[in-house]
């Protein structure tokens, strides 16, 4: 991991690029693995850890009739990238956002288990954001109840190292 985000951080700069989170089912954890990397605050805004819908509503403005649309819910492309595009929008400095939702386990929605959407909004030459949204299924086993922390926390790596593979091949 400690390679892809030195990548990361070498093609932010390249790229003359300031990056901003949402995170959601990571709970920071994806700023928490930037954080560590020598020189990161020359391209990293920081982390907003929105995990609750009404978070995502009040911090972020996130529609909370999409919110609870069973068509759409929390767990989303639609939601992830209103969510990139509010975090890059709340952060005046920042050029990049990428957001990140998803279902972890136990308990998730039918069919829903080990879902995870990332969304990249970059700022165009215009200063126009420009969406990318990818859904993934999470490789890791479903923690098997409420308990079943260490398949949890697997799952929380496995969406923070799988959004950094999103954000550097976004950069290419």
């Amino acid at each position: 991991m400690y390679m892809k985000l030195l990548e990361l951080r070498d093609k932010l700069r390249a790229g003359k690029q300031l990056l901003v989170l949402a995170e959601s089912c990571t709970c920071g954890l994806v700023a928490a693995e930037i954080g560590q990397i020598p020189g990161v605050s020359a391209v990293f805004c920081g982390s907003m850890v929105v995990y609750r819908n009404d978070s995502k509503c009040r911090w972020l403005g996130i529609d909370a009739k999409l919110l609870d649309a069973p068509s759409v819910g929390p767990v989303s492309e639609v939601v992830t990238v209103q969510l990139a595009r509010s975090v890059l929008q709340r952060t005046p400095e920042a050029t990049l956002a990428c957001a990140v939702t998803g279902h972890l386990g136990p308990d998730a929605p039918g069919g829903m288990d080990g879902v995870v959407y990332f969304a990249v909004v970059k700022l165009d030459a215009s200063n126009s954001p420009l969406a990318v949204a990818r859904r993934i299924h999470l490789d890791s086993p479903a923690p098997r109840n409420a308990e079943d922390s260490p398949r949890r926390v697997a799952r929380q790596r496995e969406a923070a190292e799988r959004m950094i593979d999103f954000l550097n091949e976004s950069l290419d």
